[in-house]
């Protein structure tokens, strides 16, 4: 049997005890390279990812956020979230500020040079994510993302 890519890749001399194990290397190597690549971009413009999805998150949102809901929402979970903002609070970034109803909340908010940094990173990141993802169909694009989901559901029971 030919050996596959990843098997090829890693120099892996004898084939996979299990499909399940070549999937799951397959997934953490092919997130290792995207997430260096997209890292790379991100350092361009004095970010890390964390910080760029936490930005992403409150544009979006258009609206203050409290601290942990930012975090629930976060493609990847971080250790701290507070030290995460209080960077992104230093640079001019965001702004938090305390609920004036529940002091143990909260709320963070982009800033105007937090949306501008945001904006400048919009064209930049589309172009990254079509020459690593560009190559595929429509279709399989939707199947790769039907996958995924599919693949994260046996975690479902972990949050």
């Amino acid at each position: 049997m030919a050996r596959g890519r990843l098997q090829q890749e890693i120099k892996k001399r004898h084939p996979f005890p299990s499909a399940e194990e070549e999937v799951m290397l397959n997934l953490m190597r092919t997130s290792d390279r995207f997430q260096t690549s997209i890292g790379r971009l991100f350092r361009k413009y004095g970010l890390t990812p964390s910080q760029y999805n936490v930005l992403r998150i409150l544009r979006g949102e258009g609206k203050p956020l409290p601290c942990l809901e930012i975090a629930d929402r976060l493609i990847a979970e971080v250790p701290g979230i507070t030290g995460l903002l209080d960077r992104l609070e230093a640079g001019g970034l965001i702004v938090r500020e305390r609920s004036r109803e529940d002091r143990r909340v909260v709320f963070a908010a982009i800033t105007p040079k937090g949306t501008d940094l945001v904006g400048q990173l919009d064209e930049p990141l589309e172009q990254q994510q079509k020459r690593l993802l560009g190559h595929l169909s429509r279709a399989e694009l939707g199947e790769l993302n039907r996958l995924l989901e599919k693949a994260r559901e046996s975690l479902l029971d972990d949050d």
